[in-house]
């Protein structure tokens, strides 16, 4: 096929957009509009409104109405599956529209963000047999004059912040499941890449979603999301983004003691042994850090590789490096896009400079790329790195990679766990003792044998230590949102306490 054949076209204007509010869209009138450029060619993408607290808080009162009315949660659990089915539909028929919004705001390749949109479909479909399955639990071994029985209910109003390296991947992570438990739902996606988490919301209101239970107020961090945390009317916070702000969330959430769902950052091993498919291993750890230019908290951004092979996977793992195409996030065949932020791609290649200052040898990469257009760094591998340099410790969010060699299991799982995150780890092992002891030793929320970055909606998703509390997706990303009820129901005569 004819390589231009495969590249979309830019838009001829900027799409303008609305904020939704209760069921309906709100024109931008006199706030601020942010306009955004793409990140892989420089030109104006989308203009959308940037909101106001005043804003937040009309949004936070209509899903409070839609909440206490019972308009959702006092649906069926069969009703509610219903509405996410048609959710699911809807998505699937606008699939190559929110692909293609996607890669513009974002910078990601145009394929990946079409398997990401697929993959939202599976979470619709699967939360809607979660919201027919949610279920209590019941104590008949009380005695004949009590029976008990234990309720799970919705905890109310959730507000979610969203960060622009997966804007609607990690929306509809915790959009159906929240909408499965019968809560509604105030959103607040990064400035930086707003269209499709709108685009979702009108998607659900297309699909029978009452008024109020789905909005979406852009805005950014310091005006709405500080006001989001704060928020006496929102009863429970699901952040994702940097382990910094997570933290200082913790303090604004004290408001009302709302409940908080964390992902936060990583700084994920991939443990190499010399027994494992090293072709395999070197394609999948060159996937598990060139994923989504590496702007990914589950990008495995620490090679731990038995020494005895160290040097020569290194190699396989630069060859890889070499034939990874990065380029035009339009163009079909591109597996790296553009960096998404200004101040990202700054932030990466000050830590390529940092790693060399700090004695690490630069195997491969280390670039900022030229295309004409936008901004791209080349897949970047690090050896002679020790545990006390910045880029063996510090989340970079891009596509730097660093080698660290060990001798022993032991050694493996020692160099893993030295760190303050525990996000996400992969094995590369053909042992399966030896993959079970890591798997059970290295902590990290989520972990991967002979593959990485692999899943689907039924696994929960969360980390361990500074990565965050509580789980989303999966059965465990309903019950986040819910709260547990003890009933007691006494039966027959009560015995009298005042004769």
């Amino acid at each position: 096929m004819d390589q231009a054949a495969t590249r979309l076209s830019l838009p001829d204007a900027p799409r303008e957009f609305g904020f939704f509010m209760n069921g309906e869209w709100v024109p931008a009138g006199d706030r601020d509009v942010f306009e955004r450029a793409s990140p892989g060619h420089g030109v104006p993408v989308t203009r959308i409104p940037t909101c106001t607290k005043e804003d937040l808080d009309a949004a936070v009162a209509a899903a409070r109405r839609a909440f206490d009315d019972r308009r959702w949660s006092g649906l069926s659990g069969a009703d509610r599956a219903a509405v996410l089915l048609k959710a699911a539909e809807g998505i699937r028929a606008r699939a190559d529209e929110i692909a293609y919004w996607e890669t513009l705001e974002n910078g990601k390749p145009i394929a990946q963000a079409r398997a990401e949109v697929g993959g939202c479909v599976g979470m619709f479909e699967y939360a809607s047999g979660l919201a027919r399955s949610l279920h209590g639990d019941s104590f008949n071994n009380l005695g004949d004059g009590m029976f008990g029985v234990v309720t799970r209910e919705p905890i109310g109003v959730v507000g979610i912040i969203t960060p622009w390296n997966f804007p609607f991947l990690i929306l509809c992570e915790r959009v159906p499941y929240i909408l499965a438990a019968g809560c509604t739902i105030v959103a607040k996606p990064s400035e930086f890449t707003s269209a499709t988490s709108l685009i979702l919301a009108e998607i659900l209101h297309d699909a029978g979603l009452p008024a109020g239970v789905m909005n979406v107020i852009p805005g950014t961090g310091p005006v709405v999301g500080q006001a989001m945390a704060e928020h006496t009317g929102i009863d429970m916070l699901s952040f994702t983004g940097s382990t910094r702000t997570g933290r200082g969330l913790l303090t604004a959430a004290g408001s009302n003691f709302k409940k908080l769902g964390l992902e936060l950052g990583g700084k994920n091993p991939q443990i190499v042994f010399a027994d494992a498919d090293l072709e395999d291993a070197a394609d999948g750890v060159a996937f598990g850090i060139g994923f989504n230019t590496g702007q990914c908290c589950v990008s495995g951004s620490r090679l731990i590789v038995e020494r005895a092979v160290a040097d020569e996977f290194a190699a396989m793992v630069a060859e890889k490096f070499k034939k990874v195409r990065v380029g035009d996030p339009l163009d079909e065949t591109t597996q790296v896009g553009a960096i998404t932020t200004d101040a990202q791609n700054a932030a990466i290649m000050g830590y390529i400079r940092q790693g060399k200052a700090e004695g690490a040898r630069l195997i491969h990469g280390g670039e900022q790329l030229d295309f004409g257009r936008g901004q791209y760094i080349a897949p970047t591998l690090f050896g002679d790195v020790t545990g006390d340099m910045s880029i063996a410790r510090e989340e970079i969010f891009g596509p730097v990679l660093t080698v660290m060699p060990f001798d022993t299991v032991d050694e493996a799982i020692g160099i893993a766990n030295d760190t303050d995150y525990g996000l996400a780890a992969s094995v590369w092992t053909k042992n399966i003792d030896k993959a079970l002891t890591v798997t059970r030793r290295v902590q990290a929320g989520r972990f991967w044998v002979n593959t990485t970055l692999s899943g689907g909606p039924e696994l929960p998703i969360g980390g361990f230590k500074q990565s965050g509390w509580g789980r989303e997706a999966g059965i465990y990303g309903v019950e986040e949102y819910t709260q547990v009820k003890s009933v007691h129901i006494e039966i027959g005569k009560r015995t009298p306490w005042v004769e």
